[in-house]
Formats: structure tokens, C-alpha cells, sequence
């Protein structure tokens, strides 16, 4: 298998918990150069003894064995780090959200093309373990056409932290975080909607952007309705899927994400598989209800598909393009909610 070296932006939460692991279980990748600030060196070396840490990301830009650059970042700093990396002829892989601004999204895409680069986004949660079970039961037809999607992503975190993501700055609030993975997923299930109603909202005391929202994106016959809330101790379904069939009601969220936090790798024993209590239901007319049990996670796919990309001119496990639509709702979902009306998604 050919081996390609890694480079990886930003080593906060998303870059050490995520990207990191799964770069470093990934066949025919290697991890070789760390850029950040802040990281200690220490703890980066006795994870990964072969990587070398920097701090900034010029060292991996200038060196000609680096392949595929990483980019997990704060939201605000993805584009030009995204443009460096292709214009030092690397392929890039960026974290979710794409960019902040449709028009920084597409300036990247043609960037890419012209220099026969690889551009992809980071968004694991299409491979998480719920999602993976809809998607099989929407393509078997046993829901019948779908009619009504809905879809939480909810936590219980009422004090508000001290960190990017919370601070009033471009590219925070809950919105481009969460979001990003709700929206993302319905544009896989459901394709672009034709217009977008947002209600974004500030409910904890001493937030300064929004933590909560909800968004209905309308398909003319079909709406998906996203929400995400940083105040819900009691979560409802995660998915909720209705269609002209049957229906397929979903709780609990991927266990990946702990798992990784605990320090688990792709590979170990019980890797991606769901708690029993979480499998979902689909009840149809004809049948009844019975319980689906979750197919496992796997967000060590992304970067599998990363390599095959590199290796053999596969596509890229998510293409630019669609998170440009995902960015694109975001937008729309911002007017809509300053403006007070639903927005046409063109």
C-alpha cells in the first residue's frame, strides 16, 4: 500500500480527540508533522513518537514529503489556511465547517481543480452509527417516501465555557458547530431544500452568541426540521423519520466520539457499536413495530476514503462541493433569522 505523509493543523480538541487518532489508524497514512501553539510537545511525542511538533504551519507547507494537509482550526482561520496548503501544492482536508462564506467555499473548490488537488471536509458524523441505520432503512424503501425528517442534536452544558466556540466571534455559536453535522445529513438524505426558516436563540445566562436553534429546511412535499440545544436534560429522539410507509424513531447519540475521549481506537473491541437501549424502531403499517439493531460506527472510514482518493483517483469521501451547500444553508439560515422570513436557498 502506498504511504503518504500527513500534516496536521491545530491539536485543541477536534485535532488531538479526532483527527490525530484517526490519521494515525489509518492504513498508508502516517502522521508526520504537528502545528500548534499550544500542544505539549511531551504528550504529542509519547502519542505520536514520529511526528514532529511545530509551532506554526509553514515547516509542513515547505516540506516536499508532506502529501495532505489537515486543517482543524478555529472556524475563522480555515480558508487561508485551506489556500496555503493547495498553493504549496498539497492536498487538504479540512475540518468541518468547510469556510465561513459561500464565496471563500468556492474560491477554494476552482483553486483545487486548477492545480489537480484534492479538497475534502471532515464531516465524520455522515459515519456515525445512526445515521448509517437510517440511511439503509430510507434506501430499502420500507418508510416509503419521506415526508417529514427531524433531527436533534441536544446536550445538557448550562454554564457557558471559555472557549472560541462560545465567544462572539466570527464563526461561533452553535449554529456553525452542530449545525454543520445536522445540515450536513439532511442535505445527504434529502438533497438542497428550496428555502430555509431559521430561529436562532440566546438562552443561557451570560452567552454571548446563540446556543440554540431551529431550522426547516422546505422540499416542497418533504421538510426536514433541525434543531440543536445546549439546555436539554431530558434529549427526545434523535431522529425522528416519517414517510408515506412507515416510520423510524431513533434515541441516544454515535458512541464514537466518548469513546475516543477515553482514549479507544478503530479496531479495539466494541468500536462504533451502539448500547441496546438506543436501537431504533421502525414501526410500518403493514408490519408493525420492530426494533433495528445500529450498524456499527466507523468515522475510520473518512480517512480510508482519503487515501483511496490519493492513491487511486477515487472520489473524496465528502466532496467540497457539498460542504459548500452545507455553508450555503448556514447563510441562509443567518438572513432568515435576522429578516424575520424564510429565505429561497439558490
Amino acid at each position: 500500500m502506498q504511504q503518504y505523509s500527513v500534516g496536521l493543523v491545530g491539536y485543541g480538541l477536534g485535532g488531538a480527540v479526532f483527527h490525530a487518532p484517526l490519521i494515525a489508524s489509518a492504513p498508508g497514512l502516517g502522521l508526520a508533522r504537528i502545528s500548534s501553539r499550544s500542544a505539549n510537545r511531551d504528550e504529542v511525542q509519547r502519542a505520536y513518537p514520529g511526528a514532529v511538533l511545530d509551532d506554526a504551519p509553514q515547516a509542513m507547507l515547505d516540506d516536499p514529503s508532506i502529501r495532505l494537509v489537515v486543517v482543524c482550526t478555529p472556524n475563522a482561520s480555515h480558508y487561508a489556511l485551506a489556500r496555503d496548503a493547495l498553493l504549496a501544492g498539497k492536498h487538504v482536508v479540512v475540518d468541518k465547517p468547510f469556510v465561513l462564506s459561500s464565496a471563500e467555499g468556492a474560491e477554494l473548490i476552482q483553486l483545487a481543480r486548477e492545480r489537480n488537488l484534492l479538497l475534502s471536509v471532515f464531516q465524520n458524523r455522515r459515519w456515525d452509527g445512526d445515521f448509517l441505520t437510517l440511511r439503509r432503512s430510507v434506501a430499502s424503501g420500507e418508510l416509503g417516501a419521506v415526508h417529514t425528517y427531524r433531527a436533534h442534536f441536544d446536550r445538557y452544558s448550562p454554564q457557558v465555557k471559555a472557549r472560541w466556540k462560545e465567544e462572539p466571534q466570527a464563526g461561533s455559536g452553535v449554529l456553525w458547530d452542530l449545525g454543520s453535522h445536522l445540515i450536513d445529513q439532511a442535505l445527504v438524505l434529502l438533497g438542497t431544500p428550496r428555502s430555509v426558516t431559521a430561529q436562532l436563540s440566546v438562552q443561557r445566562a451570560g452567552a454571548q452568541v446563540e446556543d440554540s436553534f431551529e431550522l426547516l429546511l422546505d422540499y416542497g412535499t418533504r421538510k426536514a426540521v433541525l434543531h440543536a440545544g445546549t439546555q436539554v436534560c431530558a434529549p427526545g429522539p434523535r431522529y425522528e423519520v416519517h414517510g408515506t410507509l412507515g416510520s423510524f424513531v431513533k434515541y441516544g447519540v454515535d458512541t464514537q466520539e466518548d469513546a475516543l475521549k477515553q482514549g479507544a481506537r478503530p479496531g479495539d473491541g466494541g468500536w462504533g457499536h451502539d448500547i441496546p437501549a438506543n436501537h431504533a424502531t421502525i414501526t410500518t403499517a403493514a408490519e408493525g413495530s420492530r426494533t433495528v439493531q445500529t450498524i456499527p460506527g466507523c468515522y475510520e472510514a473518512y480517512y480510508l476514503g482519503v487515501h483511496a482518493a490519493i492513491a487511486s483517483g477515487q472520489p473524496v469521501p465528502v466532496a467540497a462541493e457539498d460542504a459548500l451547500n452545507a455553508v450555503r444553508v448556514v447563510e441562509c439560515a443567518q438572513r432568515s433569522h435576522r429578516e424575520r422570513r424564510t429565505v429561497d436557498f439558490v
